[in-house]
Formats: C-alpha cells, structure tokens, sequence
C-alpha cells in the first residue's frame, strides 16, 4: 500500500491546526454574544458547527500524538497540548500515553479504549472515565463561573458546554465503536467506513477509515482520505 507518512506535512498540518483553533475561538466568542431565538434554525446548525470544531481541537490534539502537526517537535506539541486544553481541559500529557497504549494493543484487554463487553453504552462509559478526571470537571466549573460574569448562562451552555458533550458522543461513535466493534480479520483489528469522502469528513474528520490510520499512524487526518482510495484501488487489483 502506498503510504502519505513519510511526506512532508509542513507548514499545511499548522495551518490547518490553526485554522481549526482559530475557528473554534472565533465562532464561541461570536456565538456567546447572540440572542437565542428558539425557532430559528440556525441556533442548532450552530450548535452542530460547534460540536464539529471541538471534534476538530481533539483530532488536531490526535495527530500531534502521532507528530504530524509540524516536524518541529516543540511546536508539534506545544499544539496538540493547547488542542486539548481547549477541549473541556483534556491534558495532553495523559492522553499521548494512553492513546499509543491503543495503536500497541488494539482491541485487547490491554487497550484503554476498547470495552470486551460491545455494548455501546457500557463503552461509552468505559472511554468516557478513562479520559476525564476530577480536574477537568473542576477546571471547567472554574471557567464557567469565570465566563457567566460576562456571558449569558443560556449561551455558555448551548454554546460551550453542550457541544463538546455532543462531540464526545461523535468522536467516540465514528472514531472507536464503530471501527472497533465486533470482529475483524485484519491485523489492526479495524474497520474502515464507506461512502463518500464529504461525509467521511463530516463524521469525523475522516477517522472513520481507522483501518488506514491505524496501517499509517504517521498519515495526518486531512490526508487519509487519499490514503483510503489507495487502499480501494488495492484491493480492486487483488480481486481482479
């Protein structure tokens, strides 16, 4: 399989890095200040937006795990670690760890985010516990006390907080139960989502084709979709 790992990902991993952070600050700032109008329809494609970018933060937090932001490791990091804290205080110091433990250990008892059990809440639960703690939530009531002396309540939680519990729900459906789940015959234990590559982002940034992320950790998000059509036209050759 041709592999995009070895390509140089400077300075396209920052810009889109950036770009996401950017985003994600900016809509938030705009979003706290609008009055709420219930029946207008673009309070909850707004919603929807922002649970998008704050799927975003913990993808760009992600790749930086894997060293693809920027090859300059100081500045790699130092985005993933800012990418997590954004996403409700997530530190990246305990999430690089725990998330090599999944790539070395894939759906075993030895995975942090795999659940024997396959029922989706069970492993929700399981994922959910293994990643917040008592700091994050301490951490965010903080925060959130800070920002209502200068924001409405009503817009801190439809805006802050409620995207990024609805972006736990998105990053955890497309991006490990459904890759994960049940058995597979290949030897990173993963499987790959079909359809289109439009909504192989709008999933999930395109972690739904897991297969070829976990075959080419190395590979950032935004080029895993060439990556699963070189697979496609692989397997297209094979069987013919």
């Amino acid at each position: 399989m041709k592999t995009y790992e070895h390509k140089r990902v400077d300075p396209t991993g920052v810009i889109i890095a950036l770009s996401i952070i950017f985003l994600w600050t900016g809509s938030l700032a705009l979003l706290l200040q609008v009055e709420i109008n219930y029946t207008n329809p673009l309070v909850y494609l707004a919603i929807l937006i922002q649970m998008h970018l704050y799927t975003g933060l913990f993808i760009t937090a992600h790749d930086a795990m894997h060293g693809v932001v920027s090859s300059n490791k100081k500045l790699n990091h130092a985005i993933g670690f800012f990418s997590a804290l954004l996403f409700s205080f997530n530190f990246y110091h305990r999430l690089y760890p725990k998330h090599h433990e999944h790539h070395k250990h894939v759906a075993t008892d030895d995975d942090p985010d795999y659940h024997h059990s396959g029922n989706f809440w069970r492993w929700y639960l399981s994922f959910i516990t293994t990643y917040v703690n008592i700091w994050q939530i301490l951490m965010m009531a903080i925060t959130f006390n800070v920002l209502k002396l200068f924001f409405p309540v009503e817009n801190l939680v439809l805006f802050w907080m409620l995207p990024a519990i609805i972006s736990t729900f998105q990053l955890f459906y497309f991006g490990t139960y459904i890759p994960h789940k049940g058995e597979h015959n290949n030897k990173h234990k993963s499987g790959s989502m079909k359809g289109n590559h439009v909504w192989g982002f709008l999933s999930c940034y395109f972690f739904g084709y897991h297969y070829e992320h976990h075959d080419s950790p190395g590979t950032p998000w935004w080029r895993l979709w060439r990556l699963k059509e070189t697979t496609e036209e692989s397997q297209s050759t094979q069987r013919n």
